[in-house]
């Protein structure tokens, strides 16, 4: 598998220029408390300055992620030379560039795909494309979900007058929950991909999931048929006919449904005819690329090569260059005029490569205490977290609103110091702790616009079609409500 328990250079020892580390806990037994602060640095930054000085941040935070890691970078340098030098070339080779080239790959190639038009949005209708998109969330990323779907389920109730709720619930589904089975899905489950669990081992959170997206699912539909007949609508229209068309020869899928809608000066019913076309299917051919390298990575193993005094894995590397080929690829053959009908920029992986770029250097000394167990320095951390319940609200509670892919990484790496076992054992007898972790960093991510990326990316689209989008704390009213006594029903069933 990809990485291994020193995937971030934790137990590095007798290195050319540096000092030799304890033999208990490593490097995180020596690290002092405030090597974390650069950490929990760049984390508030994440979340305050997008909502206090969004024109600064939209401009700088690529400076402000550069801060940061030199903030701990220089120090770190200094004071074990060669040694911090390969932690962070550990960090990087092994766990960065992976991790990117994967959110490129995804969002590059879901770009690639195009809806245009779409079917009128009654309850029925906008349910079926909640589940489409919770069901391709944990295969093309909720980011790919997210950006491929939000513009037809705006379209599809471009009539409507509330469509608030209809946001949200694409959040929670698409943009969140949809990702958890397996390791393409969202972030944090990748870079425990990256740390060792198995390619397959996250289809162990189905039970978890299905359970809070039924709920969700029957909560929406109840809501939406609620407010679909508030605005009369049950009464000015009504589906006639509905034609679903795949050519066998073609690239593109056709669904056409005929409506009666009652004329609103003459109140009389007239047939009209929506109809949604999705060109750029081949692109699901690249999709199913990305799926195979990563699971090829997972499976065989090749030998290891040393980069730079950093051992890598000939298959990880052959995986990397695999989904840069795929990613080109889609690039070259899908027509220009369909990732400008998706309205494609490069900003939204620029940005989330910029900013992890900064956390990943920074949050090296905090996963090194970690996994020092009790000879680190946030031993209180490992005190405090004892049983599966804690560490499914502390991991949950955290990535609502820090970005859940480092609070994972934080907790994981708790656990693996907490029991001085291996992430074999957190797979097998020790499951029920990295399921408390991975469902609290997918789910509650879903709390906040900063929950997870997508989230503030949906927000964003839904207001540039005219949608009255709640505020930070107004989303956090909708998912208190809804999520929080989900949570609580999951909390007392599985942990």
């Amino acid at each position: 598998m990809i990485g291994s328990l020193e995937a971030f250079g934790y137990e590095l020892s007798n290195i050319e220029g540096g000092q030799e580390v304890s033999e208990q806990g490593g490097l995180g037994a020596e690290l002092p408390l405030w090597s974390v602060i650069p950490f929990i640095g760049i984390l508030l930054s994440i979340a305050i300055f997008p909502l206090t000085a969004e024109k600064f941040w939209h401009h700088h935070f690529g400076k402000v992620s550069a801060f940061w890691a030199l903030l701990f970078a220089v120090p770190f340098y200094i004071a074990y030379q060669g040694e911090a030098i390969h932690s962070i070339l550990h960090t990087y080779l092994l766990e960065y560039i992976p991790f990117i080239i994967l959110l490129w790959a995804l969002y590059t190639v879901a770009g690639g795909i195009l809806v245009e038009g779409a079917p009128v949005g009654m309850p029925f209708n906008n349910l079926v494309l909640l589940i489409i998109g919770t069901a391709l969330a944990s295969w093309i990323g909720t980011t790919g979900a997210a950006m491929v779907l939000i513009r037809p389920l705006i379209r599809m109730n471009r009539y409507r007058k509330s469509k608030v709720h209809l946001v949200v619930f694409f959040i929670f589904l698409v943009a969140n929950i949809g990702g958890s089975l397996t390791p393409l899905g969202d972030p944090p489950l990748f870079l425990g991909f990256l740390q060792g669990v198995e390619f397959f081992w996250t289809f162990n959170l189905f039970t978890e999931m299905i359970l809070v997206v039924a709920i969700l699912l029957v909560g929406f539909f109840l809501l939406d048929t609620y407010m679909f007949r508030q605005e009369g609508w049950h009464k000015k229209m009504h589906l006639k006919h509905s034609h679903f068309e795949l050519h066998e020869h073609s690239e593109d899928m056709i669904v056409e449904e005929e409506v009666e809608m009652e004329n609103a000066e003459t109140h009389k019913l007239t047939t009209q005819t929506y109809r949604m076309s999705v060109h750029g299917l081949y692109n699901v051919l690249f999709l199913l690329g990305v799926l195979g390298g990563v699971l090829f990575s997972g499976q065989v193993h090749l030998g290891e090569v040393t980069v730079l005094g950093v051992h890598m894995k000939w298959q990880n590397i052959v995986r990397d260059l695999f989904l840069i080929c795929m990613g080109l690829i889609s690039l070259k053959v899908t027509p220009r005029t369909l990732r400008e009908g998706n309205e494609f920029t490069w900003f939204p992986i620029q940005e989330v490569g910029k900013l992890f770029a900064g956390i990943f250097i920074t949050i090296i000394p905090a996963i090194a205490m970690l996994r020092a167990g009790q000879h680190g320095q946030l031993k209180f951390v490992i005190d405090a977290v004892k049983e599966p319940v804690h560490y499914f609200w502390i991991t949950g509670v955290l990535s609502s609103f820090l970005d859940n892919a480092p609070t994972y990484l934080v907790f994981f790496n708790t656990a693996l110091g907490k029991f001085s076992e291996t992430v074999h054992w957190l797979m097998g007898d020790g499951a029920i702790y990295l399921k408390a972790i991975s469902t609290g960093a997918v789910f509650f991510g879903a709390m906040t616009y900063i929950g997870n990326a997508p989230n503030f990316m949906v927000k964003s689209i839904a207001e540039e079609a005219g949608i009255d989008m709640p505020s930070f704390f107004g989303f956090m009213i909708y998912s208190i409500l809804i999520l929080v006594p989900i949570f609580l029903l999951v909390t007392f069933i599985f942990f």
